[in-house]
């Protein structure tokens, strides 16, 4: 029985190691939910409407040569 014994030891070892881990993974969370975008340095995206307007317009043409592309081959 010294092999069960063993095992047991090695379970508790990892179930140790599984709680420190969790531990550390909600430490990681937490920081980076304080931080949020200032962790990675990222700033948001400002695109104006006259920007987006184009590329609405350039986005509307595309599909229209799509769509007669399938006309035409349909």
């Amino acid at each position: 029985m010294d092999i069960l014994k063993a095992l047991r030891q090695e379970e508790e070892k990892f179930l140790k190691q599984l709680s420190n881990a969790r531990q550390q993974l909600e430490t990681v969370r937490a920081a980076m939910k304080l931080l949020g975008d200032k962790a990675t340095g990222k700033k948001k995206r400002f695109v104006s409407k006259a920007s987006r307007a184009k590329m609405a317009k350039a986005q509307r043409e595309r599909w229209r040569k799509i769509k007669a592309e399938k006309k035409r081959g349909a």
